[in-house]
């Protein structure tokens, strides 16, 4: 069974509530790590920007409209600093189950969050999380990995599945206890 899962579809379809819906059923369960992408809004509901979020309660700015950065994703700049200060370290590899929300153009632009998604994939820790549907060849090549499971999340099946990738992770980890006694 193949221990990365990996949650893709077109953006705004709900793959970051399905990935917070997860950590609510882990939450107690298992050791978990990782991180979270939310949107930011001003006071009128325009969105400005986008913010990291650790399961462990840091936050930080992952880009912005006003952030004057050489790394750009439309109207938005990229810090590269929170990615590399506050995402990266919240990814605990002594966890049972590492979180990543998102991997995209954005984080991407870390040499450091990809040398950390790359670890992460060549190891034997479970990583549920999500990727953007289309992408470049660093996506493309996460993407193939021989461990890495795709899920194409749809209107249809988004409410089922937090809980699919919860008995799935169960399953690997109770494969691991068997396997180590």
């Amino acid at each position: 069974m193949k221990k990365k899962i990996l949650i893709t579809s077109p953006p705004g379809t709900g793959k970051t509530t399905a990935i917070k819906k997860f950590v609510d059923l882990a939450k107690g369960k298992l050791k978990i790590s990782g991180f979270f992408t939310e949107e930011m809004r001003d006071a009128s509901g325009k969105r400005t920007g986008f913010k990291i979020l650790t399961l462990d309660g840091k936050v930080g700015v992952l880009a912005d409209i006003n952030l004057k950065s050489p790394y750009k994703v439309g109207k938005y700049g990229v810090n590269i600093k929170d990615i590399e200060n506050i995402a990266i370290p919240s990814i605990d590899t002594d966890a049972e189950v590492i979180v990543i929300d998102e991997i995209g153009k954005m984080e991407c632009y870390s040499k450091t969050f990809v040398q950390k998604v790359f670890s992460l994939l060549d190891s034997d820790k479970i990583l549920v999380g999500t990727i953007k549907e289309k992408g470049d060849e660093i996506i493309d090549k996460i993407k193939s990995h021989q461990d890495v499971e795709l899920i194409k999340l749809t209107i249809a099946n988004r409410d089922d599945i937090p809980m699919m990738i919860f008995d799935r992770v169960e399953k690997i980890l109770q494969g691991a206890q068997k396997r180590a006694t």
